[in-house]
């Protein structure tokens, strides 16, 4: 006997089944898959324009595509973070040698320090020199070994990530030539209306476009500005703070004000007071002016989410996904109001009161 409701619930149970064990095969290189993903939607105009004037060589096209991605945006990346762990290991055997002692800087600040800011902070114990010299000279040592251990970690891990980028690579080529193939696909195959995938579609894209596009213009600015900023100024290690602030910028309001900040702090606690004045003035003035011009028109105006959004997804997407979460998190954020959107607007949902 045939039996078409048990049959369609089995097919179900089955779909599922072997998609989840389809991802989960894909699991290991995730990062590859949705970097090439990414670098796919990002660059698919400009495989469309190759492929409009040579509409019969699309291969050639997505070729070319590719040579631009690796040209502009991996070889630049691949040198700066060889750069970057050069830095780092040199930061990591100063500490090791005493060379930079973070509970002496710690003392040298305390003792610029106004007096009645120093009984205050005495009256609650926060100025017990002593330990808190050890503590930040045990956490500074320990920092730097955790960075340098990932350092070499990746020097261990190379053939893994060689292998990862081969396959964003090879991956990134197919869907520049058959991405459009695949994604009709999709649609068709999702059980919506039209209209709800079209809208679906369009805001995820635009999404990942003006995330990727906008913050990572904003965040390379400011970590460039920054970097400068501290070069200029004779700070050690000028590439490794330019970077960490080029992190930082990806979170909205906050950002790269968590590095100079402080440091900015401390020359006015410590001197020279010139190189502190400088520093607040070209972080507000300039790095922050950067943030506050260029966010909203490359990220806010085309995700179309409050800044506080923005933050709150962007924070969980990293504390979730790591690095990646920057742009999986305002992606699932902007999925999430559109597709509320569309349920408060669909009349089925709500049927007319009598």
């Amino acid at each position: 006997m045939n039996h078409p409701e048990l049959q369609q619930k089995t097919f179900l149970v089955l779909l599922i089944a072997v998609s989840l064990a389809f991802f989960w095969v894909l699991l290991p290189f995730y990062g590859a898959v949705f970097w090439g993903t990414v670098l796919a939607i990002l660059f698919a105009p400009l495989y469309r324009r190759f492929a409009a004037r040579m509409p019969k060589r699309r291969n050639l096209a997505a070729i070319l595509t590719l040579a631009i991605v690796l040209f502009i945006v991996i070889l630049p990346v691949t040198f700066i973070a060889t750069a970057l762990a050069q830095e780092v290991t040199q930061l990591y055997v100063q500490v090791r040698s005493g060379q930079i002692d973070a509970g002496a800087l710690f003392q040298q600040v305390v003792g610029a320090l106004p007096p009645w800011l120093g009984n205050v902070l005495d009256r609650f114990d926060l100025l017990n020199l002593e330990s808190l010299r050890q503590r930040l000279s045990t956490g500074a040592t320990e920092a730097s070994q955790h960075i340098a251990g990932q350092v070499l970690n990746i020097g261990q891990n190379t053939f893994q990530f060689l292998i990862s980028f081969g396959i964003m690579l090879y991956l990134l080529f197919f869907l520049l030539r058959d991405g459009a193939m695949l994604a009709a696909r999709i649609r068709d195959a999702i059980p919506l209306s039209t209209h709800h995938k079209r809208h679906l579609f369009s805001k995820f894209t635009t999404v990942i476009r003006a995330t990727v596009k906008g913050n990572i213009a904003v965040a390379g600015a400011q970590g460039l500005l920054g970097g400068l900023m501290f070069w200029f100024l004779g700070i050690q290690g000028a590439l490794l703070w330019g970077a960490l602030m080029t992190f930082l910028s990806l979170l909205p309001a906050v950002g790269a004000g968590l590095v100079w900040a402080p440091v900015a702090l401390y020359f006015l606690a410590a001197g020279p007071v010139w190189k502190g004045v400088t520093l607040i003035l070209f972080g507000v003035l300039v790095i922050g002016l950067v943030d506050n011009l260029l966010r909203p028109i490359l990220v806010g105006k085309d995700t179309q989410m409050p800044d506080y959004v923005v933050l709150i997804s962007t924070l969980g997407g990293i504390a979730v996904f790591g690095l990646n979460g920057f742009v999986i998190g305002p992606a699932v954020a902007a999925l999430f109001i559109a597709a509320w959107d569309l349920f408060s607007e669909t009349p089925e949902v709500h049927p007319p009161s009598d």
